[in-house]
This record gives structure tokens, C-alpha cells and sequence, in this order.
């Protein structure tokens, strides 16, 4: 009887070292498995950055607008607004704030849209046809930004596509599949400002 329960036992352990086995074999070694929830992104406006206001019924309110090196636009009527490290919609409640307590509008209604992140940039290298430093934009994807350098060179391998970022003071690496993305068996990677996406080139040129 106790030899029984030893092989039963036996057989219990060897069953559980082979499944994490499997499961361990399942991903790459060498990368972290990516984040089951996106991380929040950083949305903060700095100098660069192009965003356009909208003001509810005022078109002489309402523009296009750089943020200058000291972090701060020159709205009309207002003045000077810093906006460097803050999001599109505390600086929305500034803008309001300030037509309101200026006694210039009652009721001011006004919408912020981030055209372009350029304070915040990644970086696309290996096998793409222009890679180097491209604006962040909120939502980006790996594929987006591949598109965006001018696509994949044909030497790239995309399935072997690798993304650095740096989580809590030290760098994380994970593999993504170009391939299965766009074939859509995977929602896209979404990327965060300072990732770095490098495509690994396989094919090799033959020579005559």
C-alpha cells in the first residue's frame, strides 16, 4: 500500500514538473511577458508639443498652439499659461478658469486635442527603411510605428521584433509578432514614450 501511494505521489509531482515545463517552454527566454492590463500612459504636455483649443462658439478663442522652451502658450486675452507637466485636461480647466474669472465669457466650454507629442519620442531601429527618433502618440502600436519609419526592409524578420522600456529603474525587453498582428491573431503592442523598437534583420543577401 505505501509503495502504491509513493508511485501515485511520484507520478503527482513528475505531472506538475512537466506542466510548468510546458508552460515555461511557451514563451521566449530572455523576455518579460507583457503587462495583462495597458500601464497608464504619460499624458503631460512639454516644450514642443503641439496641441489645438477649442472654445465653444468663440472662434477668435479658439487655435493652434506651440509649447515654447519655457513650457508655456500665449492664449488671447488670458496671457501667459504654463502648461508643461500638465494633461490636456487640467489645462483645459485653466483655460476655462481663467475665462471666467477674466469676466470674459460665463460659461466657457473648451476641448484640448494633442496633435503631436514631441517632447515625447521613441526610437524605431534595424531592418526599417528610415529608422531613428519618431513623436509618441498616445495608443501607438508597433505596427504604427514600423508604418511610420517606412515600413520593414526585406531582410526584416518581423516575428522577431524586440521592444526595450524602462519599468522601475531597469530595463525590460519583449518579443513581438509583426506577423501574427497584422494577420490579427494579436492586438497590437502598444507602445509608451522612450520605448525602443528594433527589427531584427535575418535574410541574408546572396551575392553572384
Amino acid at each position: 500500500m505505501k509503495s502504491r501511494r509513493s508511485r501515485t505521489l511520484g507520478s503527482i509531482a513528475l505531472a506538475c514538473v512537466l506542466c510548468l515545463a510546458a508552460c515555461a517552454g511557451g514563451r521566449d527566454r530572455g523576455f518579460d511577458a507583457p503587462a495583462t492590463a495597458p500601464a497608464a500612459q504619460d499624458m503631460t504636455l512639454g516644450p514642443g508639443d503641439t496641441f489645438e483649443v477649442a472654445v465653444y462658439d468663440e472662434k477668435d478663442l479658439s487655435g493652434k498652439y506651440r509649447v515654447a522652451d519655457d513650457g508655456s502658450i500665449n492664449f488671447p486675452l488670458v496671457g501667459r499659461v504654463d502648461v508643461a507637466g500638465r494633461t490636456p485636461t487640467a489645462i483645459q480647466k485653466i483655460i476655462q478658469d481663467s475665462l471666467r474669472e477674466k469676466q470674459l465669457l460665463r460659461s466657457p466650454s473648451v476641448s484640448i486635442f494633442v496633435l503631436e507629442y514631441a517632447s515625447k519620442r521613441i526610437n524605431v531601429v534595424g531592418a526599417v527603411q528610415r529608422p531613428g527618433s519618431l513623436p509618441w502618440t498616445a495608443g501607438m502600436g508597433v505596427v504604427q510605428a514600423i508604418s511610420v519609419a517606412g515600413g520593414l526592409t526585406p531582410l526584416a524578420a518581423g516575428n522577431d521584433t524586440i521592444v526595450t522600456r524602462r519599468e522601475a529603474g531597469r530595463p525590460k525587453r519583449y518579443k513581438v509578432s509583426v506577423r501574427r498582428i497584422t494577420e490579427g491573431q494579436e492586438a497590437d503592442f502598444i507602445l509608451e514614450a522612450g520605448d525602443i523598437v528594433a527589427l531584427v534583420g535575418v535574410k541574408r543577401a546572396t551575392t553572384g
